[in-house]
């Protein structure tokens, strides 16, 4: 990742600022760069001495010394930039638990696709008609944060309503609030019933997001979900780590007792999605920790993440993506080691040898700082790679063993050997018996 440092005179805002040189600065994927402006400026607001933009920009003011500009700098780098903690978080899976955070292993792993699904359980429609517009929300929300994400994978959105799903999880009731409550301890046992009947993940070749929507029956309404301290969820939703979200949305209760049933509800969907969106966030590991208040962050806006976090993702993905590699690789290679008899057709070979030259351009684009041709080649590497490790041909059901070989033919060739063989015993008795025999001479 390359940046640079520049001091700018420029009387405006800091959003405008950075609108202002997104035009000018270089807008390459992995490039960041940095502007210092002189600690009297009023660019920055009260307090602030540090703006990071929704682009490849940030804003420091240049106060104090010149090591604590540097440290400064440092600091700014290290958080829109790729560092050895988020080399190992992408490495997850191959680190040892110690040398890890808490949430490392919460994050989806890298893959080609992404299949996202927004299910909407209405458990009681007899008392609710539900109705959702998710196509126009779509549209208006969640595919500006997809067409974004496209440089990272390929998504596919899809809905469905199910009724009469239930969460499996009875609330309690609580008389001082006179609602009813889900417990942290409760959640995890939330999903697996629910997700039973979601049957989005049966078919499918990538990893599924699902994202529910959950309208309690009458008989538990108002339901709030609860957090470990007892508090109620402000967003009233939880989300699990690489498998998806789900929010409770209440239904206000009718005015009047005699109201007619099912009640007619229109879903809130700017609102659904604010929360969906930020799931969808989390689970990309994209979550903004706890800053200083002298560093502020500029909100993505409807694009949903900022383009440095992209290039935090392309990071992420191609180091996932070259390590899988290796990996996939490796456990071909000790397949073959092990099965002695197995057959490598031409094309599995030549799969081979692309994986590894793609690995190899991979590692080399990285180096130079081209991050999309990296992670190009990082994806073509996975391809390749796991086209010749699945090969049908390699399939090590076609291939046994010679113990296993003994104990399949054994059984069957048994029965003929043992008349041969005491055949073979009785001729060999008799030819020395008839060799001890005197030879008779006239």
């Amino acid at each position: 990742m390359g940046f640079g440092v520049k001091f700018p005179l420029l009387p405006l805002c800091s959003p405008e600022a950075d609108t202002a040189l997104h035009r000018l600065q270089d807008t390459t994927l992995g490039s960041l760069t940095m502007y210092v402006v002189p600690e009297t400026s009023s660019l920055l607001p009260q307090g602030t001495n540090v703006y990071v933009g929704k682009h490849r920009s940030a804003l420091l003011r240049a106060g104090g010394s010149l090591a604590a500009l540097q440290a400064r700098l440092r600091q700014v780098t290290q958080l829109m930039s790729f560092t050895a903690s988020s080399i190992a978080a992408a490495l997850s899976d191959r680190v040892p638990d110690g040398q890890l955070g808490p949430d490392a292993r919460r994050y989806l792993k890298s893959s080609l696709g992404y299949e996202i699904t927004f299910s909407l359980l209405n458990p009681d429609p007899k008392s609710h008609a539900v109705d959702w517009d998710i196509e126009g929300a779509v549209n208006r929300y969640v595919k500006p944060v997809l067409d974004k994400l496209s440089l990272v994978a390929n998504f596919s959105v899809d809905s469905q309503i199910l009724y009469y799903a239930v969460l499996g999880v009875t609330p309690r009731y609580d008389k001082e609030s006179s609602s009813f409550l889900l417990s942290a301890h409760s959640l995890p046992h939330v999903i697996n019933p629910v997700e039973a009947r979601l049957g989005s993940s049966a078919a499918s070749l990538y990893p599924v997001l699902n994202f529910l929507l959950y309208v309690p029956e009458r008989s538990h309404s108002p339901l709030y979900i609860q957090d470990k301290d007892g508090a109620p969820v402000s967003t009233n939703a939880f989300h699990s780590p690489r498998w998806g979200g789900i929010m409770v949305y209440n239904v206000e209760a009718p005015a009047s007792p005699q109201a007619s049933l099912p009640l007619h509800v229109d879903v809130d969907m700017a609102r659904v999605m604010e929360v969906f969106l930020a799931q969808l966030r989390l689970l990309f590991g994209l979550s903004r920790e706890e800053l200083p208040p002298e560093i502020l962050l500029e909100r993505p806006g409807n694009e949903g993440l900022a383009d440095w976090e992209l290039d935090h993702l392309l990071w992420a993905h191609t180091v996932e993506n070259i390590a899988t590699v290796s990996t996939t690789l490796t456990s071909l290679a000790q397949l073959l080691d092990k099965i002695g008899n197995i057959v490598i057709k031409d094309d599995i070979a030549s799969e081979v040898y692309r994986a590894v030259a793609a690995v190899q351009s991979a590692v080399a684009k990285l180096a130079q700082g081209h991050l999309h041709a990296a992670f190009q080649a990082s994806k073509e590497a996975v391809t390749s790679s796991e086209k010749a490790f699945f090969d049908p041909s390699l399939l090590h059901l076609l291939y046994f063993p010679d113990d296993q070989k003994f104990a399949i033919y054994i059984p069957l060739f048994l029965p003929m050997a043992v008349p041969i063989l005491l055949s073979l015993a009785k001729i060999v008795r008799e030819t020395r018996q008839h060799k001890k025999e005197p030879t008779k001479m006239d």
